[in-house]
């Protein structure tokens, strides 16, 4: 592990947990889990020894059994003043005669939580054995050193005549492109991403997943609403660029391709990913600044650090977010490109019925194709017991809160992992 020794003070030894997923890319087809690949967690040591935690085979829904590993102590990543790692970091190598070998160097593994890394595999049929792919995952902004953000307006003035093209209405797109490079750097690659999952690496990436919930609701919301201010302005694209936004600091947020993400991260974002900042009066998606509070500064903007305490405090992510950011509106984007059908506005549950009970146990049964622990269910828009075991299984599969209840949260992802496994992808 590459944060070195504890001091000799410390007693109780820290522990999260790691599972690793393997799928197919959803971009050149249908996404399907990837059963019975070996897997490997390493230690490396820093002058390159190798350790192996564990070598453990993925199941028929292509995961590993979570995997209890060291870290550091939780105050680490609880004190801003911290100088210390505050996670461990492993290897993980994948190993299959059908699929393209994989290496994730510098999986994150946080105190008191389960780390998910997912890992996408490419056949080998037409791939000469010697391939592999090679993922390296940065530190996390709060501990590495990144560039702070250079302000910015955060609403753009749209002027008549200059050609500046915005979308009638906030709209979440199915992907965005993600360029891995300052914004003039024209040999950078482009990754295209699954909005959701971008918005949870970037919170991977940016905050730590053992903060106060409310914490972290307000910086993924402000997360998503910089991102929706920059897919509304078509920012880039208006600059001739082919991309939506960057992995640059400086200009919008980290981001690490193929990173680890984090059980308390994940549910949040399922929930909020829809929801933006605002000015009243205002349509446009407030550009949503923020820095650390502690290596930077930046008056008017949320600080990450400043929300972690009001957190502790006993605020809520509304309360947070104006306390930074004023007079503001929170409200949700009215479509979401790439689902069948908006959330119908309630939660679905034992003893509901009617036609969304029905499209959800259609997709449950669609899906079950693909990741065969979800149970087969009748589809008599009765909301049974049946198809409460079936929602709870899916949640437990995508790292959702099995409660067994559809709402916002589990009805998109029921919706986005349904089109996953039907649609073949095409890139924007």
């Amino acid at each position: 592990m590459t944060y070195g020794a504890y001091p000799p003070l410390l007693s109780r030894q820290n522990t999260g947990s790691l599972v690793v997923e393997l799928a197919t890319n959803r971009l050149i087809g249908p996404q399907s889990p990837i059963p019975n690949v070996l897997v490997t967690i390493k230690e490396i040591s820093p002058n390159g020894d190798e350790k192996i935690f564990a070598e453990l085979m993925t199941n028929e829904v292509g995961q590993t059994e979570p995997l209890e590993l060291i870290t550091p102590p939780l105050d680490y990543s609880l004190d801003p003043f911290n100088t210390n790692q505050p996670y461990s970091t492993y290897r993980i190598e994948t190993k299959s005669p059908e699929y393209v070998d994989a290496i994730i160097e510098g999986t994150q593994v946080f105190p008191d939580t389960r780390s998910i890394q997912p890992i996408t595999l490419e056949s080998t049929r037409h791939l000469a054995r010697q391939f592999f792919q090679e993922i390296i995952i940065g530190p996390a902004t709060l501990f590495g050193n990144f560039p702070p953000k250079i302000p910015e307006l955060e609403i753009k003035p749209i002027l008549p005549g200059t050609g500046f093209i915005t979308l009638d209405s906030v709209i979440v797109p199915e992907f965005v492109i993600v360029h891995a490079g300052l914004p003039t750097d024209n040999t950078a690659p482009n990754y295209t991403v699954p909005f959701t999952e971008y918005i949870a690496n970037v919170a991977s990436s940016e905050i730590y997943p053992t903060w106060p919930e409310e914490t972290i609701r307000a910086n993924v919301i402000a997360i998503t609403s910089f991102t929706l201010n920059r897919v509304f302005t078509e920012w880039y694209r208006n600059q001739g660029k082919n991309f939506t936004i960057t992995n640059s600091t400086a200009f919008d947020h980290a981001f690490f391709f193929g990173r680890n993400i984090f059980d308390t991260i994940i549910p949040i974002v399922a929930d909020v990913f829809t929801t933006y900042v605002k000015r009243p009066g205002v349509t446009q998606p407030l550009l949503t600044q923020y820095c650390d509070g502690v290596q930077s500064q930046c008056p008017n903007w949320m600080t990450q650090w400043g929300s972690k305490d009001l957190g502790d405090a006993g605020y809520t992510a509304e309360q947070i977010l104006r306390n930074f950011y004023g007079d503001i509106e929170l409200p949700t984007a009215p479509k979401v490109e790439g689902i069948p059908e908006s959330y119908p506005g309630s939660p679905l549950q034992l003893g509901s019925s009617g036609s969304n009970v029905r499209k959800i146990q259609e997709q449950l049964n669609r899906i079950s194709q693909n990741y065969p622990l979800i149970p087969k269910v009748a589809t008599n828009g009765e909301f049974d017991q049946a198809t409460l075991e079936a929602v709870k299984t899916f949640q437990k599969i995508f790292h959702l809160p099995q409660d067994g209840i559809v709402g916002r949260n589990t009805w998109y992802k029921i919706s986005q992992i349904y089109v996953a496994v039907t649609k073949i992808g095409e890139l924007l």
